[in-house]
């Protein structure tokens, strides 16, 4: 063999070696997912940077909120740049009824577009994330349900799953039963999921098992948060009293497909605050 022949040889099976080396890299990668709202401040000042900096932690996908007809003041393909550059994957996306609280991107105000702008950035999950306290009535509540199927609709053909959060004012009373054992028995199983907040519902006092087990199958996404001992307040994951591995047991029954980890405060610095929680869940068997 000629030298120069040799030396090419050399090099292709260097180059085979180390991207051999990356694949391996990335296959080792552990799933972990954070909902950026959690970081929101710094997403404010400095959106590609803030990706870099989840990169570091160890965090691989996320779930985004605040999609108003574009992504932080970025085009679906400005955000995909950022996305590809950083390397860094959007699983899900957030959004709002718009009932009340007007806006563009929400369930009642441009939710084709917004459908259309979601799938194109690769995501394959859209919520309704929230009802704004004036959205808590009787007749919002009654009508909730038809808004949430007619949603779901609309993403399916774009094959996108479709779920509503929760918070804790699910858990009041709403008829003879409570607001979020309604929305689920009035939403088709095909359609519409719940994306389950494990705060928000054991701050509630209820048990996500027991749902699970009632519901089986209807909880394909989670929020994954930990509630402080006495006073309840919102804590890194694995300084609280949630009891994840009992709850991650039940995956199957619940029907798991991502979850996410959230933080909306922190008495410290935050990024502080979700590296905690993504190194105790990356020591985890569980997940």
């Amino acid at each position: 063999m000629k030298r120069a022949d040799f030396l090419k040889t050399l090099g292709l099976g260097a180059a085979g070696l180390y991207t051999t080396n990356v694949f391996a890299a990335n296959a080792k990668k552990k799933y972990m997912a954070l909902q950026l709202y959690s970081v929101r401040d710094a997403v404010a000042k400095d959106l590609e940077g803030t990706l870099e900096k989840l990169v570091s932690i160890g965090y691989n996908e996320l779930e985004i909120y605040g999609y108003n007809g574009s992504f932080f003041g970025k085009t679906p393909g400005e955000f995909k740049t950022i996305l590809k550059n950083t390397g860094m994957k959007v699983t899900s996306s957030h959004h709002t009824t718009g009932l009340m609280v007007k806006s563009k991107g929400t369930l009642t105000d441009g939710w084709e577009k917004a459908v259309e702008d979601v799938h194109a950035i690769g995501a394959r999950y859209m919520v309704c994330a929230f009802l704004f306290p004036n959205e808590r009535t009787k007749e919002v509540y009654a009508k909730l349900p038809g808004l949430l199927t007619k949603s779901a609709e609309k993403a399916a053909p774009a094959g996108m799953g479709f779920a509503y959060h929760n918070h804790d004012f699910e858990f009041e009373k709403y008829n003879d039963t409570l607001v979020y054992d309604y929305l689920i028995k009035n939403t088709p199983a095909s359609l519409v999921n719940m994306e389950m907040d494990l705060y928000w519902i054991s701050k509630a006092g209820h048990d996500p098992v027991a749902y699970f087990n009632k519901y089986p199958g209807r909880f394909p996404l989670w929020h994954v948060k930990d509630m402080a001992a006495g006073s309840k307040d919102i804590t890194e994951v694995g300084h609280g009293t949630i009891d994840f591995a009992r709850i991650f047991a039940a995956r199957k029954k619940a029907g798991l497909k991502k979850w996410f980890v959230e933080q909306d405060t922190s008495k410290g610095d935050m990024f502080e605050s979700i590296k905690f929680s993504h190194d105790y869940l990356a020591k985890q068997s569980f997940i």
